[in-house]
């Protein structure tokens, strides 16, 4: 058996009747400095207040069998931890009430039950006594009232009362002839300690109320924790209310849904209830917002109140099962070993080193922070070298989904941001349709052909894409047909492109830029043999060990039949060497096991190009450059001559573009201004006419790298003396002589390699250039960089001159 607080929480005290000047301490005097004290658990017991208490402790038993029998008066202090069950000193407030036992109840469960009248508080000094049941020396205390004409007091007591009155009002079952009694009630000790009594919050507060001696200060601490509990008893009652209007309302749509099914059931309609209980379990499992989940909602009971002849039927069902399908907030898992997704990068591509370092970097930062929003790479370089498939390597390697749109020739607006449901046919964009396909909302998306994107009445594609490659924007993606924002802040987007002059320079900002440059010889052969070869031997049915290529003939296809960066041209080549081998193998023909050199003209017939070579420097005039082009590098001859005529006449031939003519007119000027330091005699300017000429004059030429060579080929033709054997050159000059640098140094350097030449001239700003290139390739290659035109002058023309000089 427990004390009532155990049992029941906290109990109302009973109001008794009393007059407006009784203190309640009669018979107080006659109690002694040591008496029983009775400890409660949850309860504290204010002078004047009667309560109801259920005593079960053993020892509580035998202190009341005691006090009864001795009509004496007990003292009762609150436990600081109800779950004592022995209480000491340490265990108990010091402040408690002297009080008389009023009536002992034995109750028919056995329980005995005691009615205690609070008279005195009285301060707790020490237990004296612990067996049969405790024993305390004590203090009696005095409570410390106000005058009766202190109005600011009489206000706070009439304040607690109304308040009291009103909290007891609010109950479910008021009780009103305890409401009737407070109002009546004139003793301000009373109701004060009464509503001590009766607010609704725990032990320890109440135990601070009645330390408090100051009536005065007692009543305002009282009225703080009344208006507390009223407010949060009014918050309550507010949100029962609002929870019961929401249930009313439910009850009332339920009630329409079902005239409206009923309705539809008349007319023969049938909405497919299947296919909506479908939805919204499939909805249940989606881990969207709630603002989404209301859309849909919303949107999902619209389609059950239309009829399915309806035209918007069609439409609604689309639009609710695309946000259904969406993969709200779900993300694959991305695989951080750092050495797997080097070894799929590896396997799948040799060479592009800078992109594999770029993607590892982007792994390791992801590995470290757990959560980056996802960059926006764009990997550009000429067609044929791998940038589309390296998306599905960055996918495998990340082991995230892949999905790719083309954008060539993209021309409509909604292709990207989707159309407004008001037009017929309307659907959402294609970044939200692959997304959808995915089925996650982090998967490696590649923008192929973000160079080629067009614009025209339908709007601008280029522009739409802007928010989509944007970190800062794309987490709140719009989709018109959608009407909702997409998080796309974690799909890694990678674009291709051949050409970034076609990007707009917003877009271009937006981006990443890594350079997927073209390959060398060597990492053809290699490109060719590691898959190339095992990849055509498949798709013809040809068994893997049965024909083998030598690096040899993968060399000479590669120089003789291919003029490309990529290695795009080269796989046609391999695949129609396969064809006539299948053709062998399916006519029981003998077939070779491995292809030779000289067995290509059989397969592929005659030579297709033939490589640039240098041809010596016997001429005067005749000056090696080189030059970038979309397939790689390439070397071109600049020939210059002179003619006997009025002078001053420049003729430019070899389809050259508007900067390559106006390097020509520029060099010449050059020439003219400083002659004397080239030992030019002014009167040749006068007397001859001078003709500058690129040959295979059918292909297009442009750019200003090719200005030193034109400089040094004019100053070799005024001059007749031979130019240096085996070099070649580039850069652009300006008027001053400086020379400028230009770009394609790589590929540049390679073509030189390849047509043997064994000297170069660059910009001293390329220098940073050829430090990028591996080291392998540069062997038996000399570099001079220079700042002006006449370094390049003494490096590249010799003391020499030519057998048969033009004058």
């Amino acid at each position: 058996m427990e004390d009532l607080e155990d049992n029941l929480g906290i109990v109302m005290p009973i109001l008794t009747e009393c007059d407006i000047d009784e203190d309640f301490a009669d018979g107080v005097d006659k109690v002694g400095s040591i008496i029983p004290i009775l400890p409660l658990r949850n309860m504290v017991l204010f002078p004047g207040v009667a309560m109801p208490v259920i005593v079960g402790r053993p020892k509580s038993m035998r202190l009341i069998r005691h006090a009864v029998k001795h009509k004496a008066m007990i003292g009762v202090v609150c436990q600081k931890d109800s779950e004592t069950e022995d209480p000491v000193m340490d265990d108990l407030f010091t402040i408690g009430v002297v009080a008389d036992i009023v009536k002992v109840l034995e109750m028919p469960d056995g329980n005995t039950t005691i009615i205690l009248q609070g008279k005195k508080r009285f301060e707790l000094n020490e237990i004296q006594e612990t067996e049969p049941f405790l024993s305390g020396k004590v203090t009696l205390l005095d409570d410390h009232i106000p005058d009766k004409k202190d109005r600011e007091f009489e206000a706070l007591v009439s304040t607690i009362k109304d308040l009291t009155i009103k909290m007891l009002g609010a109950m479910s079952d008021p009780p009103r002839d305890l409401i009737f009694s407070i109002k009546n009630n004139k003793n301000v000790l009373y109701l004060i300690n009464f509503s001590s009594s009766n607010i609704p919050s725990g032990a320890a507060e109440k135990q601070q109320l009645l330390m408090i001696s100051d009536l005065k200060d007692r009543a305002y601490r009282l009225l703080f924790i009344l208006n507390r509990e009223y407010q949060l008893m009014e918050l309550k009652t507010s949100i029962q209310m609002k929870t019961h209007e929401d249930i009313n309302q439910q009850q009332k749509e339920y009630f329409l849904q079902q005239q409206i099914k009923t309705i539809q059931e008349e007319l023969g309609g049938n909405i497919n209830e299947q296919e909506i209980k479908e939805l919204r379990k499939k909805a249940a499992k989606k881990k969207w917002s709630a603002p989404i989940a209301e859309i849909f909602e919303k949107e999902l009971r619209k389609l059950e109140r239309l009829h399915p002849q309806s035209p918007d039927f069609s439409i609604q069902t689309q639009y609710v099962q695309t946000i259904v399908n969406l993969p709200w907030n779900e993300y694959s898992k991305d695989n951080f070993n750092l050495k797997h997704a080097q070894k799929i990068l590896d396997r799948d591509h040799y060479g592009l080193e800078k992109v594999k370092e770029r993607i590892i970097e982007h792994l390791a930062v992801l590995k470290l922070k757990g959560d980056m929003k996802s960059p926006i790479i764009c990997l550009y370089g000429p067609p044929g070298v791998g940038k589309t498939s390296l998306g599905k390597s960055i996918a495998e390697a990340l082991n995230r989904k892949y999905v790719r749109i083309s954008l060539g020739g993209l021309h409509d607006e909604a292709e990207i941001r989707g159309h407004r449901r008001t037009y017929i046919g309307a659907m959402s964009g294609r970044i939200i349709q692959n997304i959808n396909k995915a089925g996650t909302s982090n998967p490696v998306f590649v923008l192929d052909e973000i160079d080629k994107v067009t614009n025209d009445f339908k709007g601008d594609p280029a522009s739409a894409l802007l928010e989509v490659l944007d970190p800062e924007q794309n987490n709140a993606f719009h989709d018109n047909y959608l009407d909702v924002d997409y998080d796309l802040s974690k799909v890694m987007f990678i674009a291709t492109a051949n050409n970034l002059n076609t990007i707009s320079q917003p877009l271009l900002d937006r981006m990443e830029l890594i350079e997927v440059s073209g390959y060398i010889l060597e990492e053809k052969v290699e490109i060719a043999a590691r898959h190339l070869v095992p990849k055509q031997l498949e798709a013809h049915g040809i068994p893997k060990k049965s024909v083998k290529f030598p690096k040899k003939t993968l060399q000479l296809i590669v120089e003789s039949y291919t003029r490309e960066s990529g290695v795009r041209e080269l796989d046609k080549k391999i695949a129609k060497i396969m064809r006539k081998l299948a053709r062998k193998i399916a006519s029981d023909e003998v077939v070779p096991q491995q292809i030779l050199p000289e067995d290509l003209h059989e397969y592929l017939g005659a030579v297709e190009y033939s490589r640039d070579r240098y041809q010596g420097n016997e001429y005067a005039g005749v000056v090696t450059g080189l030059a970038w082009t979309a397939v790689g590098g390439e070397i071109l001859f600049v020939e210059s001559s002179l003619s006997r005529g009025k002078g001053s006449k420049l003729t430019l031939t070899g389809n050259l573009g508007d900067v390559m003519k106006e390097s020509a007119m520029l060099a010449l000027e050059y020439i003219h201004s400083h002659s004397s330091q080239f030992d030019i005699a002014e009167e040749l300017f006068e007397k001859w006419n001078v003709h500058v000429h690129v040959p295979e004059g059918a292909i297009p030429k442009d750019g200003p790298s090719a200005g030193v060579t034109m400089v040094t080929s004019l100053v070799s033709a005024f001059t007749q003396r031979k130019v240096k054997s085996n070099l070649a050159m580039t850069g652009e000059i300006t008027l001053r002589g400086k020379v400028l640098p230009v770009g394609g140094i790589k590929e540049k350097i390679l073509a030189a390699k390849r047509a043997g030449i064994k000297e170069i001239i660059l910009c001293k700003e390329n220098k940073k250039d050829v430090g990028e290139i591996n080291a392998d390739y540069l062997k038996g290659l000399t570099f001079h960089y220079v700042d002006d035109i006449r370094e390049v002058i003494d490096i590249a023309l010799l003391s020499e001159r030519v057998v048969n000089p033009v004058f």
